[in-house]
């Protein structure tokens, strides 16, 4: 059985080598087409590259079983395998990533079941023995008495095949930044101009996502570090600029959004560009950094570990969540807990009457589409495990009412057979009820803003009721219920007939045909029903979606291979203020 073993392990660490050499392949072509600006083939590249590991996952299972026959569901087989697993891949540059791998292909072959330390890495992660091989990810600049240069030197060192817009344009933008917020804070004492002992670091691969090219490192001296990011963009035109300077660990932070799509980033050790990122936003969960540099499976072993570490950290109970209940997911959490938990119910709330394995499709469309800023990422488990006894009386009530189907109760074990995990936002219909004037013409400038950038990346929201929509902490509004969401293209907008008589004016029920996939905007004013003041706010600023012009108008365009900018920062920073 040792031999067995040592060969099971080896067949699943030469199967993350070969998903991994393919996942860079796929990766190395962010600049390709970030120079010929095939924006298209960029978000193609996105789902292949997603769709993946689960593919690679797929065949290491059939090499696996055939190198195990009928002993392929022998535990004591799997235990030795990963004794011998944790042996082989020391000294391996993706020595976190590649127990992930092993995990999944565990999982594939039990169907998520009894997932334990014995078999499998799950909390207890393996230890490394024998160090990584140095690697350096760093260039590194000193300064000398010319901030000019250096910037001229670090575009220079992109390495783009097509040249910028205008270099000397760009530079100037970026020195009246690092003028008056930069040096400001490196500057101490007597030294006005530069101090000496000035260095900048920028991470040697480039980060690619949409439409946009992103450069990131810090300058720093002996006794301060400033993070900065300059997203560079292409004019379509066969050139480049420099779009902004951000220089604000939130600002960057939000770049790296878990409302947001993944990077593209040629990172060979990625736990190394993971360390020099988290040293940048050091309130940025790992997890979410490895989601955002594009690996979402390790993200989840990740996530996992930290939700227990917090979990058993706290006595806090699962309630269910604050807000209107929804007619499809059941949604709970904890106070102090920034994720909320949602489970498909066994039967809708009518008038719903989509199926589980519909919203199931629609989760996985939201995962390969381009969130662009306005969708919440989530982690999909099976079979996740909890103390029943951290669960309300009220909560347990709601679960055997509305998914008994993913129950699971073995003493004080619940096991949840299928959960979605996304990050806790405050409703938006909870958010308005005690916001300022202030407050409340931000935030509905954001919700319309929101439906915009979604339909303009060919997504319909579908449901688009107030409390469907959340506000994160940086007062961003993202959607987060996607039983209905669908391409644009495939939405049918029309005018609401005229009644031609009172028969047809006062009738209960449309007088009309309507199709599945029929959609009337002057329709959208009942989703302020009761909120005069949202409604009005709404209409100073976002009425133009009341008018199916407007979204027959995008229809066409997006047909025609429109593809939607997005800037993950304020139109303000900008340095040309450019038309969105």
């Amino acid at each position: 059985m040792t031999m067995t073993a040592r060969r099971l392990a080896k067949a699943i660490l030469n199967g993350f080598d070969a998903f991994f050499a393919e996942y860079k392949n796929i990766t190395y072509g962010a600049q390709g087409r970030f120079e010929r600006a095939d924006w298209h083939g960029a978000q193609a590249a996105m789902r292949q590259r997603l769709d993946l590991y689960k593919q690679k996952v797929g065949i290491v299972a059939e090499s696996v079983n055939a190198i195990c026959g009928k002993n392929l569901q022998d535990r004591d087989l799997w235990r030795l395998a990963k004794n011998e697993y944790e042996q082989i891949i020391q000294g391996h540059r993706n020595f976190e990533i590649t127990q992930t791998f092993f995990n999944s292909v565990y999982c594939y072959v039990f169907g998520h079941e009894k997932i334990r330390d014995l078999h499998a890495f799950v909390m207890e992660p393996a230890q490394q023995r024998v160090p990584i091989p140095a690697e350096n990810i760093l260039i590194r600049y000193e300064y000398k008495d010319n901030f000019s240069e250096l910037f001229q030197q670090i575009l220079d060192n992109c390495g783009f095949s097509i040249p910028f817009e205008d270099q000397k344009r760009d530079i100037g933008f970026i020195m009246r930044v690092v003028e008056e917020h930069v040096l400001p804070r490196l500057q101490t004492g007597e030294q006005k101009n530069g101090p000496p002992g000035i260095f900048i670091e920028t991470l040697e691969s480039l980060f690619f996502r949409n439409k946009a090219a992103y450069l990131i490192g810090r300058i720093h001296n002996d006794k301060v570090s400033i993070p900065f990011m300059l997203p560079m963009l292409n004019n379509e035109n066969g050139a480049i600029y420099v779009d902004t300077l951000l220089h604000d660990s939130d600002d960057i932070s939000i770049v790296f959004s878990f409302s947001r799509s993944y990077f593209m980033v040629d990172a060979s050790t990625p736990s190394e560009y993971i360390r020099f990122l988290h040293s940048l936003m050091p309130h940025k969960e790992i997890f979410e950094l490895y989601s955002a540099i594009g690996f979402p499976k390790h993200s989840k072993t990740v996530y996992y570990r930290r939700a227990v570490e917090m979990t058993l950290a706290s006595d806090d109970k699962y309630e269910i969540a604050p807000g209107i209940k929804g007619m499809v997911m059941l949604v709970f959490t904890r106070d102090n807990f920034d994720y909320v938990y949602k489970l498909i119910k066994e039967r809708f709330t009518p008038p719903k009457d989509s199926t589980r394995d519909h919203v199931r499709a629609c989760y996985r469309l939201v995962k390969r589409w381009e969130r662009g800023g306005r969708m919440a990422d989530t982690q999909e488990f099976n079979n996740l495990a909890f103390d029943r006894r951290r669960f309300s009386d009220e909560l347990m009530q709601e679960l055997r009412k509305e998914v008994p189907y993913l129950l699971e109760e073995n003493g004080n074990v619940l096991v949840i057979k299928h959960v979605y995990i996304e990050r806790k936002m405050v409703p938006l219909n909870l958010y308005l009820k005690d916001c300022s004037d202030e407050q409340l013409f931000s935030v509905i400038d954001e919700y319309g803003n929101a439906i915009k950038q979604l339909a303009a990346g060919n997504l319909f929201p579908g449901d688009m009721l107030l409390k469907n929509f959340g506000v994160t902490r940086h007062g961003r509004v993202v959607f987060y219920d996607y039983d209905e969401i669908c391409p644009l293209t495939e939405c049918n907008f029309r005018r609401l007939p005229v009644a031609q008589n009172d028969e047809q004016a006062f009738a209960q029920h449309p007088w009309y045909d309507v199709k599945p996939n029929d959609i009337f905007p002057e329709e959208f004013r009942l989703f302020f029903s009761g909120n005069k003041r949202a409604r009005d706010v709404f209409e100073q600023l976002h009425s133009d979606l009341y008018d199916p012009d407007y979204w027959c108008n995008l229809q066409e365009r997006i047909r025609l291979g429109y593809v939607a900018d997005v800037f993950p920062y304020r139109k303000k920073q900008r340095f040309q203020q450019r038309p969105f």
